[in-house]
């Protein structure tokens, strides 16, 4: 048996906050959604899917993500090509998200993965990256990958 990876959790301090983010921004679908006082949450994923949530937001945080504790380190989401995840990069700046690094940047040197790092509201640490396409794109740290220590 091999396993895979079904969906990610992530806590989340204002549930209506991150949907806006991780809705209308990075464009996922709501496929269920609790919203009983103290327990909300929502499963999101593409609707033109198999309805399976890849992302699941649960409102329990207290404070914003910290990378000093031990957990999640960063969470990737790929796209098809460099292009895309320039679109994304435009879509975030005009929401005012903020970015680890200037614009795509490679995975290593001479890697032709690479792709764009920022937060969420709650401050987790996202990728969004291409497989190909980032050849010749700048390396942050020539002595660690890129994803490493945004």
């Amino acid at each position: 048996m091999t396993l895979r990876t079904g969906h990610i959790g992530l806590n989340v301090s204002d549930l209506d906050r991150s949907l806006a983010f991780y809705r209308d921004v990075l464009g996922f679908g709501v496929i269920a959604e609790g919203k009983e006082e103290e327990r909300r949450y929502a499963f999101l994923g593409s609707l033109a899917g198999d309805g399976r949530p890849v992302l699941t937001l649960w409102q329990q945080a207290q404070g914003s993500y910290d990378k000093t504790r031990a957990g999640l380190h960063h969470l990737a989401l790929e796209v098809d090509s460099v292009d895309r995840v320039r679109e994304y990069e435009t879509a975030l700046r005009d929401y005012g998200v903020e970015f680890a690094y200037e614009g795509v940047v490679a995975h290593r040197e001479g890697s032709a993965s690479g792709g764009i790092f920022f937060h969420d509201p709650d401050g987790t640490r996202l990728e969004i990256y291409a497989p190909s396409g980032a050849q010749g794109a700048p390396v942050p740290s020539a002595t660690a990958p890129t994803c490493g220590f945004f």
